[in-house]
């Protein structure tokens, strides 16, 4: 369910004092792209998509990814939960990022925890299913992590909307007393609300040789920057909660067009495409 919907605004601060970014990265003899990166205090956190567009979708971790990014929240409001966009909330996260168009999201989600090569892994089916096993490795793309699942839909029989959320660090690192108040308070009847940065990638192989199911993925990633106890709360008790999301408007694979698209995709609930995908998240 989409909440609210804010116009997409300036936020940040200059980039070197930007605590998470989203970095294209090139060699410096020939000034060749080397990557792209989500950088956590300068530090590459998570490797991303390649920006050539014809990449599979990726947010591998790495070793920058050591430490979760949460501010002070002195009136409590994100314990409570927000049902509208909060601008104070809104402004105190921009802080941790760098100058930019960003707009924010409210969104009310159901997290299903991901183990990589699991049964609702995306990367090792509905990836392979179009792009195929890595040629280098023999393998299929992995994250190198946990992560989430949260909503999934149509947008034509050609194009498809996968949606992520991110930990900066896996479940694992949690304090499980924190975790066990959360799912108590959850189960009975609070709904908190996360903090993440998330941007758009929309991806196709150049070719459909690899593929038995050939099209469009539109992958929703949000980084989660607060709420790494609530989110694995939620999973653990089947209960929803509200996620309050900076969607990047500079550093996604996608157009403005795409970015229109996707509020009006969102909003709708899931939906089956017609094709060799599956079509069984909440």
């Amino acid at each position: 369910m989409l909440f609210d919907v804010g116009p997409a605004r300036p936020l940040g601060v200059p980039e070197a004092e930007a605590m998470v970014r989203i970095a294209v990265d090139v060699r410096s003899a020939d000034r060749a792209v080397a990557g792209r990166f989500l950088r956590l205090a300068d530090r590459p956190a998570f490797e991303l998509a390649f920006p050539c567009g014809t990449c599979p979708l990726l947010f591998e971790r790495k070793g920058g990814a050591n430490t979760q990014v949460s501010l002070d929240d002195p009136d409590g409001r994100l314990a409570a939960g927000l049902t509208t966009l909060d601008d104070g909330v809104v402004e105190r996260y921009g802080g941790l990022l760098p100058n930019g168009s960003y707009q924010p999201l409210l969104l009310k989600i159901a997290p299903r925890l991901v183990t990589p090569a699991g049964s609702d892994d995306y990367f090792t089916h509905e990836q392979v299913a179009t792009w195929g096993i890595d040629g280098f490795s023999g393998v299929p793309e992995s994250p190198g992590t946990p992560y989430y699942r949260t909503f999934e839909t149509r947008i034509d029989d050609d194009q498809h909307l996968y949606e992520f959320v991110v930990p900066m660090v896996p479940p694992t690192w949690n304090a499980p007393d924190r975790v066990d108040r959360y799912a108590e308070a959850m189960a009975a009847g609070a709904v908190p609300t996360a903090v993440a940065l998330s941007f758009l990638d929309v991806l196709q192989p150049a070719t459909d040789d690899e593929s038995t199911d050939y099209y469009t993925h539109w992958g929703l990633t949000h980084v989660l920057l607060d709420g790494h106890h609530k989110l694995q709360a939620a999973a653990r008790t089947g209960t929803p909660l509200t996620l309050l999301t900076l969607l990047a408007h500079d550093d996604g694979l996608a157009g403005p067009e795409d970015l229109t698209r996707l509020l009006s995709v969102r909003a709708d609930g899931p939906a089956r495409r017609t094709g060799g995908e599956r079509s069984d998240s909440p």
